[in-house]
């Protein structure tokens, strides 16, 4: 089971939580793979500055001789640190915008978090909507509809 840290955006209130984040503290597999577009996405922009200048600097000692083994260290590291803890930074981030995090859960997948966390929540009451005239009498055949795409209504004349 994964832990999902569970944000709301600083303008929602009771009703209006469509904007709600869940966070997924785990190993971030696109993090890994692409650290500094996965930075990028995510808005961490002087995070992403620091990876792509990080990995600069990887790849220069790995066309050194004898620094090689350092170079693949110092970028292997920053993948690994960004799989890790990039969500962390997205947390981090997301707080320090005034995002309220409002609590922790353990589920299966993101649906069953969702599902517990909305499942305590009244829903909001529904305004009342005025009913349809259906009584209404039906109009005379002699009026022209004019021309219409599709099949036209049946007005019970021949």
């Amino acid at each position: 089971m994964a832990s999902y840290l569970i944000l709301t955006p600083p303008e929602a209130t009771g009703g209006n939580l469509e904007k709600t984040r869940f966070i997924r503290d785990s190993f971030s597999f696109p993090a890994f793979l692409f650290p500094v577009l996965w930075l990028l996405f995510h808005r961490l922009w002087f995070h992403a500055i620091v990876a792509f200048l990080v990995q600069a600097i990887g790849f220069q000692l790995l066309s050194m001789q004898g620094f090689g083994p350092a170079g693949a260290a110092i970028i292997f590291a920053v993948h690994f640190l960004t799989a890790f803890e990039g969500r962390h930074l997205v947390f981090s981030n997301l707080s320090s915008r005034g995002w309220r995090p409002e609590g922790l859960l353990s589920a299966a997948n993101l649906a069953t978090a969702e599902d517990i966390y909305f499942s305590d929540m009244e829903p909001a009451e529904k305004e009342d909507i005025p009913a349809v005239k259906w009584d209404m009498p039906p109009s005379s055949g002699s009026q022209s509809r004019g021309n219409a795409f599709g099949l036209p209504g049946y007005d019970g004349g021949r």
